[in-house]
């Protein structure tokens, strides 16, 4: 049975291209800084994001990580949307590697509103509050929104302002840009010290994401991965996968966010389904259901047994993500399975 995978794009398997560079790439031991792949792969995707250096992560939350132990001291306070992966999905590691505390402006799906980030911000003046360091802002955001190009530069601004810094959570960067038809990427990470970006995910690389910023950060980072046990030894086997990933992969996005907008539109014909529209705006769908509680709970059973692949209910909804092994004809078998499901009792 040919099965299909909805739970996330991070199921994506590696492209034979991918396969072939890896089985033939040139490496070294990166943890003696001599693996000239990786080399290469760090040296694109600074030139890519605008930046002065990257390094090569094993995760995003890796790369999150290290963002945080490089921009920040234990003590410090991070501004951040309270729905973001870092807050929502990463273990508390904010807390527990880098002592830090969170605090939450305003923000509806990740665009943060600029006067409350500014609220946010308090120095180290009073004894009795952490300093608030570091905002963070995440495009695309967990929810499936995008955030704009103008809202990102208004929440720049504000934080340098204070002299806080700003790291960009882009786990989904090149979806963002396409959502936005931004195709320069620069045009987003200008509005960033440090940034994040998956190379697994939509992009198909079977590893790893990228940390980008200045020298000087990223050098911090870089012994917060080994901190973290991130140093690798011959990681030009995986840059291989992400330097494709990064080449070739991005300008496919666009038929992701496609089928994921058909796909939305077959769910939201189903009675007893609604789609969250407004947040249609990448490669996942977010869909309530009214299905009692035994229902809900079957979901994803019975999706897997007709061979499809599911998560069930997360926060009272549920999600499909597209990615490039959906075609569009996987999005007409699943919603014709959902509709059978939907009308079940």
């Amino acid at each position: 049975m040919n099965i299909i995978d909805l739970r996330s794009d991070t199921v994506t398997q590696p492209t034979q291209a991918m396969r072939d560079a890896m089985a033939t790439a040139v490496v070294g031991d990166d943890v003696f800084d001599d693996d000239p792949t990786l080399h290469e792969l760090e040296d694109y995707a600074a030139k890519l994001l605008g930046k002065e250096a990257a390094v090569f992560v094993t995760s995003g939350m890796q790369g999150n990580a290290c963002a945080l132990l490089a921009h920040t001291r234990r003590g410090d306070c991070v501004v951040i949307d309270p729905h973001s992966h870092i807050a929502d999905h990463e273990a508390g590691s904010y807390a527990q590697l880098a002592g830090v505390s969170l605090r939450f402006p305003n923000s509806v799906n990740g665009t943060m509103d600029p006067a409350s980030v500014r609220a946010c911000l308090t120095d180290d003046r009073d004894p009795q509050i952490a300093p608030a360091t570091l905002v963070v802002l995440e495009n695309a955001h967990s929810t499936g929104a995008v955030v704009s190009v103008a809202s990102m530069e208004a929440v720049y601004q504000v934080a340098h302002a204070a002299g806080a810094g700003v790291h960009l959570d882009g786990a989904r960067l090149f979806n963002a840009a396409a959502a936005l038809g931004v195709t320069d990427v620069r045009e987003l990470t200008q509005y960033c010290d440090t940034v994040m970006c998956c190379l697994s995910k939509g992009l198909c690389a079977p590893v790893g994401s990228i940390l980008a910023g200045p020298k000087a950060l990223i050098w911090r980072a870089r012994r917060a991965r080994r901190i973290l046990g991130g140093g690798m030894r011959q990681a030009g086997i995986l840059a291989a996968a992400g330097l494709i990933a990064l080449r070739d992969m991005t300008a496919r996005l666009p038929d992701d966010h496609a089928n994921a907008a058909y796909l939305g539109d077959l769910l939201d014909q189903i009675d007893g389904i609604t789609v969250a529209r407004d947040r249609l705006a990448i490669d996942m769908v977010f869909f309530d259901a009214d299905w009692a509680a035994d229902k809900a709970a079957r979901y994803p059973d019975w999706m897997r047994a007709h061979g499809v692949k599911v998560t069930g209910c997360m926060n009272g909804e549920y999600r499909m993500v597209c990615h490039h092994d959906i075609a569009r004809a996987d999005c007409d078998t699943v919603a014709a399975l959902l509709r059978t499901f939907a009308a079940e009792g």
